[in-house]
């Protein structure tokens, strides 16, 4: 017999048998037989912008981001179940947070207008396709419920010493685990009713005591056994589910016309009308989200090497209005060509790890920039420009001087223009933000007239609008 294929989300076992995906992949649930899914969205918490009554708000950005997840485990997860697959859930701590709605309000006006942001409630359970209203409470008192526990008995008698309820269960489900006083629901079967698919919700266990790791960190012996005999009894359970309950495939026969309900035909049409309508919004999210992409671009200006460093060069010059491109012909090839009424320029990017940029890129420069002049259509030599991106891997407060004192002399002798991409970073931020021609075109001239470390014109400074950091308002 084939082994199952089986995937963990949000937890990790000591397993080659298992593969492992963070809660923040996109991938196919499909490709499985069994899923362990663990609702964990700390991450985001880590991350948050601030706080209103006293839940965590995300950035707009991570908003987007947990939302879209969610909504992506909930569809996967379901399209799983529907296709035959085990998903098993460990219900993890409930963890609320406020996301941004998109939504924004105005009040006052001028230097009193002030932005208020929209946010509404969200919880890492929304990323299940069950309706679970989970309350927030823990325990360890766990019983077999007297009906529709079968199945999980053996998996339960082995790991019930190390399980505990973080939730209880407040919706209408199939009980299979519940509190020893009070009968709560801390344990759901539900079996899909089209397929020999099952999602079963259970309380948590921890994966990672100590005793799971060695004194390097590593796992442990401990951690092999348990994962050995976790995934044994995962295994066993997909069996026993599969033979209590499987169904036999509709034969093609009965798939005929003359055998379907008159109710059924009318659901196909309304079904496809909606399919054209998600189509359509699909096609519209995903001409937003490559627009998102591509603005996101100009940040690899901070952090980015080689060709992303380049192209993120590219979208910023243009920003400042300069007409760009790159140039190979076999025999050359230049990072940038740009150019604009104050002149033509020839440029080469480097991004430093953790170092300064130094004279080895000036001679490739220099070279570069005489055999642009050797082009029969070329009559004036380019102004040179190094962009350069040092320490690269440093937040920008902890960076040193970008150019070591050799490329800064050296910049002199050739008349090179030194830019330090983050620098590029914020004038360009500014220019995508606000149209300015007047503080493009001095931007420009910075670039064309420097020779040296370039200094680029302070940002204009604007009315001030304030925005009230966790000063939010509840979507209802």
């Amino acid at each position: 017999m084939a082994k199952k294929k089986i995937i963990t989300i949000g937890l990790s076992l000591c397993d080659d048998e298992t593969e492992y995906s963070d809660f923040d992949s996109n991938i196919s649930l499909l490709d499985w037989d069994i899923v362990l899914f663990k609702p964990d969205i700390k991450e985001y918490v880590f991350r948050r912008d601030s706080m209103f009554q006293g839940k965590p708000c995300l950035s707009d950005d991570d908003s987007f981001k947990l939302k879209a997840q969610c909504e992506h485990w909930k569809r996967e997860i379901k399209s799983a179940v529907e296709h035959g697959k085990l998903v098993i859930v460990f219900l993890d701590e409930l963890t609320e947070v406020c996301i941004a709605t998109g939504e924004k309000k105005f009040s006052g006006t001028g230097r009193n207008q002030k932005t208020t942001r929209i946010v509404g409630h969200y919880d890492n359970y929304f990323s299940i396709p069950l309706e679970l209203k989970p309350t927030s409470t823990n325990g360890k008192e766990i019983k077999l419920s007297a009906k529709n526990s079968e199945v999980i008995s053996s998996y339960w008698q082995e790991f019930c010493s190390i399980s505990s309820y973080k939730v209880i269960i407040n919706s209408g489900t199939s009980p299979c685990l519940l509190t020893k006083h009070g009968d709560k629901t801390v344990g759901v079967i539900e079996r899909s009713k089209n397929s020999n698919g099952s999602i079963i919700c259970l309380p948590d266990i921890d994966f990672y005591p100590e005793e799971f790791f060695d004194e390097e960190e590593e796992w442990s012996d401990t951690a092999k056994q348990f994962a050995s005999r976790f995934v044994k009894s995962i295994v066993a359970l997909d069996k026993s589910l599969k033979s209590t309950g499987e169904l036999t495939p509709e034969p093609d026969w009965s798939k005929s016309k003359i055998y379907k309900l008159k109710e059924e035909d009318v659901l196909t049409e309304k079904l496809l009308k909606i399919e054209g309508k998600l189509e359509k919004i699909q096609t519209e999210k995903e001409s937003v989200l490559d627009k998102v992409s591509d603005l996101g671009r100009l940040r690899n200006l901070l952090f980015e090497k080689g060709k992303p460093l380049e192209y993120a060069i590219l979208d910023a010059l243009k920003t400042l209005g300069f007409s760009v491109s790159q140039y190979e012909d076999g025999e050359s090839e230049f990072d940038a060509v740009f150019e604009s009424n104050e002149g033509r320029l020839l440029g080469e990017a480097e991004g430093k790890d953790n170092k300064a940029i130094n004279v080895d890129k000036l001679r490739q420069l220099a070279l570069n920039i005489h055999e642009d002049l050797d082009r029969d259509e070329i009559e004036v030599p380019a102004k040179s420009v190094l962009f350069g991106n040092a320490y690269r891997l440093r937040s920008l407060e902890e960076r040193p001087e970008p150019f070591t004192t050799k490329c800064i002399s050296a910049a002199s002798i050739s008349s090179t223009a030194l830019v330090f991409t983050p620098d590029l970073f914020i004038v360009a931020k500014y220019l995508t933000d606000k149209r300015d021609s007047k503080f493009a075109t001095k931007c420009r001239k910075a670039i064309f007239n420097s020779v040296g470390k370039v200094n680029f014109p302070e940002i204009p400074t604007t009315k001030k609008i304030d925005t009230i950091d966790g000063v939010v308002e509840v979507k209802t």
